[in-house]
């Protein structure tokens, strides 16, 4: 898409108002802009979302390894604490 293409959409009355409002309260210069802010935080929070997916994912993978290294290792934690 080229740059400063311009595009028409036709929103509900609410989306219209919560728009303004937004403008308003935001001091933002234009509703387009208000919009462009919008998706923004929406593409952001999205790739969070999946961000915490995939670590979500890789913590299940590795969880019973892990499980298994704690549990080899556990007695050398306190090791050497009771030399005084």
């Amino acid at each position: 898409m080229k740059s400063n293409t311009k595009s028409s959409v036709t929103l509900p009355e609410e989306a219209v108002a919560l728009i303004e409002k937004l403008q308003r309260r935001l001091e933002i210069p234009s509703k387009v802009e208000v919009v462009r802010r919008a998706l923004r935080l929406l593409d952001e929070s999205s790739e969070r979302i999946a961000l915490r997916e995939r670590y979500r994912e890789a913590a299940y993978r590795v969880r019973e390894s892990a499980e298994e290294a704690i549990h080899d290792y556990d007695h050398l934690a306190s090791e050497g604490l009771d030399e005084d």
